[in-house]
């Protein structure tokens, strides 16, 4: 009787879904098991491969799974759902899952390790507070507007609201008092954003990875770390360009019998590591058009002819082929010498 060689694992809280099949395809195995029951049902079963959506909890999931003799893969959604036939169920997701990992050209998600994922919640918690700031102060920018109260925009520009909800003749009482409980709530998120950059600096000189990352110009410790606990091993990709690809700062294509055409980037990659990239070539950037770019470099004849944003996309793409290369060859960055004229 042929054995089960890949099982195709739909997870969620409380009840899986498996669907197993042999090396020719041919299903063996179509079973809902619930959650204290996962692991033991695994435990009994022969080794093969394991393939689980690179979704919420996914990680655990593999880790524990590794443990048993497994080999775990985990695969995007998005390469998942052109194989799910019809309706939508647990049932034809984990079906869908097994015939996605069958596919010889298939990509695969790497198992994150327990560190990883926490040097990742640390900078995700930021991102999250510095969000609900932006929030906040937007909404009290907004509230003072209507009473005839405008300030610029940035945080730097709120002590002049401040500033007038300490009058009581400004505005209106109730007004005045869930204006303060804003302006208050934006002091903790302050506070709180403080401790978390502490904690990023720390990991970053700790980490001889993003130390290294750091050496590179426009990367600081928040983008260092953020690479370092985001992104997938190097070795993953050929080439540099493969990295900025699954950035997500290549052109998006548009291109049929034999003409190219090449468009905005595509924005379809790791969004958060793309923007840290984008706001650290724009402060080269800036820097390069107050003070001036190095005589006889990329970025001065970029910037003698093209517009500053796509001179600052391109930048942030050469930047991933040269974060890329730095983890490949385990170096710290060395500026180009410009060539003699």
């Amino acid at each position: 009787m042929s054995e089960v060689s890949i099982i195709g694992l739909d997870i969620a809280k409380h009840v899986f879904q498996a669907h197993g099949v042999d090396a020719s395809g041919h299903v063996l195995l179509r079973k809902k098991i619930s959650r204290a029951k996962l692991l033991p049902f695994f435990a009994a079963q022969p080794r093969c491969r394991v393939v689980l959506e690179a979704c919420g909890g996914a990680h655990h999931w593999a880790r524990e799974l590794l443990k048993l003799g497994h080999d775990v893969r985990l695969i995007a959604p998005a390469y998942v759902k052109p194989f799910v036939k019809r309706q939508k169920n647990d049932a034809a997701d984990a079906e869908a899952i097994c015939e996605a990992a069958q596919r010889p050209s298939m990509r695969f998600v790497p198992v994150k390790s327990e560190e990883q994922q926490a040097a990742a919640m640390v900078f995700r918690g930021r991102d999250l507070l510095v969000r609900q700031r932006t929030q906040i102060s937007n909404a009290l920018r907004g509230h003072m507007a209507e009473y005839g109260w405008v300030a610029p925009k940035g945080l730097v520009h709120l002590d002049q609201l401040a500033a007038l909800l300490a009058d009581p003749a400004a505005v209106p009482e109730g007004v005045r008092s869930v204006c303060t409980v804003l302006l208050e709530s934006l002091t903790v998120l302050d506070r709180q954003i403080t401790v978390l950059d502490k904690e990023i600096v720390r990991r970053s000189r700790e980490d001889a990875v993003a130390r290294r990352l750091m050496t590179i110009p426009g990367i600081g410790p928040i983008t260092a770390t953020a690479i370092a606990a985001l992104a997938p091993p190097p070795g993953t990709f050929a080439k540099g360009r493969d990295f900025a690809a699954w950035v997500g700062l290549t052109p998006r294509q548009h291109s049929t019998g034999g003409k190219q055409k090449l468009g905005s980037i595509s924005k379809m990659g790791e969004r958060t590591l793309r923007r840290l990239l984008i706001i650290g070539s724009s402060a080269v950037v800036l820097q390069a058009s107050k003070r001036g770019a190095p005589k006889g470099s990329w970025l001065e004849q970029m910037m003698a002819r093209k517009p500053r944003m796509l001179v600052t996309v391109a930048l942030a793409n050469k930047t991933a082929r040269i974060v890329w290369a730095l983890l490949m060859k385990n170096e710290d960055y060395t500026a180009p010498v410009a060539a003699a004229a």
